[in-house]
């Protein structure tokens, strides 16, 4: 049976904007065989049909969808030297990506002996950071143990009505998109998308990223995790308290896995179904657990409230779709749109551009993956963003960093 075209809706906000992709790196201890990488990317493609969709135009609506294809084969690059994955990173990043034409996953292989490793790169698109660990996971259990992953039918964000009740925004937030939306209607134009892909190439050049990634070992993480349980905080409490304090700044945008707080998500679909939203203590606090304590508070607040938990995504659905589409290039290029302007400047955070987040994809055990760390996605409202994973009780934590303009 065909399934139903699936539109781009909250995801709009990944469309037209500068690195909206990220990363994750994953050791298998096994030898790499070409032939059975692209057995196991078929594979994968066969579950998952967006790993075979381009976006595209509807003709007669102008709405864009995921169009499958018949033929889209994942690009998969051999390098020799694991060390240089940055540089690897950079040369992909720097060339944007063509979403009309290329696909939203890419992937790099380094083998090295009885072992590999492998780079997947998705566009956010695809999925968020849950659902490329979930495909990394699916990989390895394929090529390694011949595990085939279920067909998972994609079914997005469409609206209110597929996340919590009590999730739609409040008066004053209504009033501003949509006097938001009235005046991007009045100003009558729409973003081309060559136009953008210009303005993306420029951007990523000019800006350049800078990765490091920190370990944090067996015997350390269990002294973390037994700390927090003794005062009743979270992990993600401590990692928040710890940016906070290192970075010198009382807000850090967290991301939220809402999958089972949605009515849309199919188990294993791609796709995304994760929030955003800021945490922000007003405190001079210099001891990391009082302040995570802190932080705890706030996030258990605003996980209890969908108005505010939910916020950002009830903003993308409340907003016209070309607006959004104009709000970085009209922040951060040559494209003139007050409206796209004050969104970006005044909701997206492209004005200071002086952000700090963390995404946290959470802990695994796994027998066919060794180790993996997760390169978070460099929006460019933010100055740092941390990636965080949790493998085989081995915390890495990959820093994106916004060094400097070319």
């Amino acid at each position: 049976m065909k399934a139903d075209k699936n539109y781009v809706y909250t995801e709009r906000a990944h469309f037209m904007c500068p690195n909206m992709h990220f990363g994750i790196m994953a050791k298998m201890e096994s030898i790499y065989d070409e032939e059975q990488l692209r057995r196991s990317m078929d594979t994968m493609q066969k579950a998952h049909p967006f790993l075979h969709s381009l976006i595209a135009d509807e003709e007669d609506t102008g709405r864009i969808y995921y169009q499958i294809q018949d033929y889209l084969n994942i690009p998969v690059m051999v390098k020799e030297e694991a060390a240089l994955w940055q540089q690897d990173y950079e040369e992909i990043s720097v060339q944007g990506w063509n979403v009309k034409k290329e696909c939203l996953l890419k992937v790099v292989v380094y083998p090295k002996g009885s072992e590999f490793q492998i780079l997947f790169i998705a566009h956010h698109l695809l999925c968020d950071g849950r659902g490329l660990l979930q495909l990394v996971e699916e990989f390895a259990g394929h090529y390694i143990n011949g595990v085939i992953p279920q067909l998972a039918e994609e079914h997005l964000i469409q609206g209110l009505n597929d996340l919590p009740p009590n999730s739609d925004l409040p008066f004053i937030s209504k009033l501003i998109i949509g006097d938001a939306n009235r005046k991007w209607k009045k100003e009558g134009q729409q973003v081309k998308y060559e136009d953008y892909r210009a303005f993306e190439r420029a951007y990523i050049q000019k800006h350049k990223m800078k990765w490091e990634i920190f370990t944090v070992c067996n015997h350390e993480l269990e002294e973390i995790q037994t700390l927090c349980r003794q005062r009743n905080i979270t992990v993600n409490d401590w990692l928040i308290a710890k940016m906070m304090l290192e970075e010198n700044t009382n807000k850090v945008v967290i991301a939220a896995d809402i999958r089972n707080q949605t009515r849309c998500y199919k188990q294993g679909a791609m796709g995304n179904y994760s929030t955003a939203f800021s945490v922000s203590v007003k405190t001079n606090e210099e001891n990391v657990i009082s302040l995570a304590k802190r932080v705890a508070s706030q996030v258990l607040n605003i996980c209890q409230h969908p108005q505010k938990e939910m916020l950002v995504l009830a903003c993308y659905i409340h907003m016209l779709p070309e607006l959004i589409d104009a709000v970085a290039i009209s922040s951060l290029g040559d494209f003139e749109s007050k409206a796209g302007t004050f969104v970006g400047r005044n909701m997206f955070g492209y004005g200071s551009q002086n952000g700090y987040s963390i995404t946290n994809l959470g802990k695994i055990q796994s027998n066919v993956i060794a180790e993996a760390v997760f390169i978070p996605p460099a929006s460019p409202a933010n100055k740092k963003i941390w990636g965080v994973l949790t493998v085989n009780n081995h915390m890495k934590i990959c820093t994106s960093n916004l060094i400097a303009e070319r």
